[in-house]
C-alpha cells in the first residue's frame, strides 16, 4: 500500500492477520461440527446450518475472505466488503450475546463454550467485533447501523415461517431448536424483536466506540 503512513500501513497488516485467522477458524471450526458435532446446539452434517450461530458465523468467514481479496484495491468492493464486515461482526455479536443472556443459562455454559462452539459463541464473535472497533477505518453511518438488523429479521422471519407451516414438533426433531416459541408465537415474535434491537445496538456501540477513521484508499 504505497503512500500510507507507517500507522496505517501496520494496522492494515494486522487486519490482514486477524482476517486470515477468522477466516480460517470459521472453517475450521464448521468443519469440526460437520464431522465431529455433538451435544448442545450441534450436528453432524449440513444439519448445524440450520442456526443462526453458524450461518453469522459462516457469514463473517466470507466476508473475512472477501475482505482479504480486495483490500487496499481503492474498488467500490473495498467499501462494500468494509460495510459487509460490519454487518457480519454484529450478526456474531449477537450470537454472543444470545448466548451469554438466554442459551447459556438455558443449556449451560459449559455446552455453549465447548468444541467448535467455543469458537462460534466467543472467540470469532469478539475478535471479529474488536476488528472494526480498533482497526476498522471506515465511517460508518446510521443508515449502515439499520442494515445490521437484516440478518436477524431474515432469520427470524424464516424461523417463524418454518415453524407455522411445518409445526413446532417435539425435542429432539423439532423446528423450535432454540426454544424461543417455548411461550407462544407472541412471546416468539417478541424474543425476535429484541434480538433485531440488540443487534441494531451492537452496530451502534461499535460505530460509537471505534475512532471513525477514513477509509483506506
Amino acid at each position: 500500500m504505497p503512500g500510507q503512513s507507517g500507522e496505517l500501513l501496520k494496522r492494515y497488516r494486522i487486519r490482514r492477520i486477524v482476517n486470515t485467522f477468522i477466516a480460517a477458524a470459521v472453517a475450521g471450526s464448521w468443519l469440526a461440527m460437520a464431522l465431529y458435532g455433538k451435544g448442545s446446539l450441534a450436528e453432524n452434517g449440513l444439519g448445524n446450518l440450520k442456526y443462526f450461530t453458524v450461518q453469522s458465523n459462516l457469514l463473517e468467514g466470507a466476508v473475512s475472505v472477501l475482505w482479504l481479496l480486495v483490500s487496499g484495491s481503492g474498488s467500490a468492493w473495498e467499501q462494500r466488503a468494509e460495510r459487509l464486515k460490519y454487518i457480519a461482526a454484529a450478526a456474531v455479536g449477537l450470537t454472543f450475546a444470545v448466548v451469554i443472556g438466554f442459551l447459556g443459562p438455558l443449556y449451560g455454559y459449559r455446552a455453549m463454550f465447548t468444541g467448535a462452539n467455543l469458537f462460534f459463541h466467543m472467540i470469532i464473535p469478539l475478535v471479529s467485533m474488536a476488528e472494526i472497533m480498533f482497526l476498522s477505518d471506515a465511517l460508518f453511518t446510521t443508515k449502515d447501523n439499520n442494515y445490521t438488523v437484516i440478518p436477524p429479521l431474515v432469520y427470524g422471519t424464516a424461523y417463524l415461517i418454518n415453524n407455522l407451516i411445518n409445526g413446532t414438533g417435539e425435542w429432539p426433531d423439532t423446528n423450535d431448536w432454540y426454544a424461543f416459541l417455548a411461550w407462544g408465537y407472541p412471546a416468539g415474535i417478541a424474543i425476535f424483536a429484541v434480538i433485531c434491537a440488540v443487534t441494531w445496538l451492537l452496530g451502534f456501540l461499535m460505530r460509537k466506540i471505534h475512532p471513525g477513521r477514513k477509509p483506506f484508499s
